[in-house]
């Protein structure tokens, strides 16, 4: 059926089904009427809403019948025009081959022989590679960006720390006491004691370090400013942990804990059998008290703090740690700092509140220069990070530093 016939009878045949509604209408509302007036409604009327709904029931159908038809007419009709838009051959048959006329163009179909099987090559299958559509996915990008780990610092949480506003702290260490203090006659001479200080010193030291940017890479990436400013400050405070705990004092090195400390004898030890790990560090610990300063924690590194946990009687069971209830690192009533700024198989007991103060001149700042070397003219950015401090060790009796003896 021709395309405009169909568009006319539909037009014709969606007019008779208004009319036919309107009618429905009206009879409905006479229908109301009536019942209104005499309770009832007549049989003329029952009988002409009867006819009118069948009517309009009939008419429904033919129309939704020719809309369809229509749509499909109209469909055929894009296709036709394009086809005919897609032809640059001047009516010769087009090119590209639907998957149909491919396999019956095919030559192994042609030449199929009842063997069951036929080979067939798709040409330009759209696929995922980068060639295909790959390009249009976009792949998920997780927000988190995955750095190194990082190692905990701990030694100064052992210290007190005071903040200064000059290059050295000064402070005077009692270097002997004479005591001649005794029961005195009356009329006796009283005796007389001694007792004399000296100044110390601690200079501060400054730990720094800095990194080049690009100012390209810092304006047009929002994380990476707070990312480098993280790890510079992490890199002083990892240097800074292990100069309070083991600096030589050397050149620009803090003198650390370590090399202050008074170092273990041991020996109590002969009065214990067969002596521990757990047993030295007790002997460690009275060691600090003999010499007045009881101590208040001790320093291991984590392995040899996993060997003393893991410690077993006779009888297999573990002599203190329990793996189902474990209250923390303690031992001896004394908190254990486990930590890597230890090497392995040696001890740091002591009375750590009195041994030392660290002194604070700068806290960590993090400083951006564009006019470092010749920065400005390669749109550089040199980011630099710095704090300054000082470590007095004043009561090296107080920290005893020992050797486990389990590495040769």
């Amino acid at each position: 059926m021709p395309l405009d016939n169909t568009e006319t009878q539909l037009r014709e045949l969606t007019n008779e089904l208004k009319r036919v509604g309107d009618n429905v209408s009206r009879t409905a509302e006479n229908a109301m009427a009536e019942a209104r007036r005499s309770g009832e409604v007549s049989d003329e009327t029952k009988a002409t809403a009867d006819r009118l709904l069948t009517e309009q029931g009939k008419l429904s159908t033919s129309v939704n019948a020719l809309t369809s038809q229509l749509e499909g007419l109209q469909t055929q009709n894009l296709e036709i025009e394009q086809r005919l838009a897609a032809r640059g051959d001047g009516g010769r048959r087009d090119a590209r081959q639907t998957l149909g006329q491919a396999v019956t163009a095919n030559e192994a179909v042609k030449a199929y022989s009842g063997t069951g099987t036929v080979k067939m090559e798709v040409q330009n299958a759209i696929t995922t590679a980068s060639g295909s559509a790959g390009a249009l996915g976009d792949p998920y990008r997780d927000p988190e960006v995955v750095g190194l780990p990082m190692q905990d610092r701990r030694i100064r949480d052992l210290i007190p720390s005071v903040p200064i506003t000059d290059s050295s702290a000064n402070y005077a260490r009692q270097t002997s006491r004479t005591n001649a203090a005794a029961p005195v006659a009356e009329g006796g001479l009283k005796p007389e004691s001694a007792l004399a200080w000296g100044p110390e010193d601690a200079i501060v030291r400054t730990i720094a370090h800095w990194i080049p940017v690009s100012r390209q890479a810092m304006a047009d990436l929002p994380q990476l400013q707070g990312l480098i400013d993280t790890e510079l400050r992490y890199g002083l405070d990892l240097v800074e942990d292990a100069q309070l705990l083991a600096g030589d004092g050397l050149g620009q090195n803090l003198s650390g804990l370590i090399t202050n400390a008074t170092a273990y004898s041991g020996a109590a030890e002969a009065k214990i059998s067969n002596p521990t790990l757990i047993d030295k560090l007790r002997v460690a610990m009275l060691e600090a008290t003999l010499n007045l300063y009881p101590a208040d924690g001790m320093v291991l590194n984590p392995e040899d703090w996993m060997v003393i946990e893991t410690s077993k009687d006779a009888q297999n069971r573990y002599i203190f740690a329990n793996p189902l209830n474990f209250s923390g690192p303690v031992l001896w009533g004394r908190p254990v700092v486990s930590t890597m700024a230890m090497s392995v198989d040696k001890f740091l007991v002591g009375a750590f509140r009195v041994a030392a103060t660290i002194y604070d001149r700068a806290d960590t700042e993090v400083l951006i220069s564009t006019e470092d070397r010749d920065n400005f003219v390669k749109n550089m950015i040199t980011v630099l990070a710095e704090k300054r401090l000082a470590l007095g060790v004043k009561r090296p009796g107080s920290l005893i530093y020992g050797d486990f003896g389990l590495v040769v």
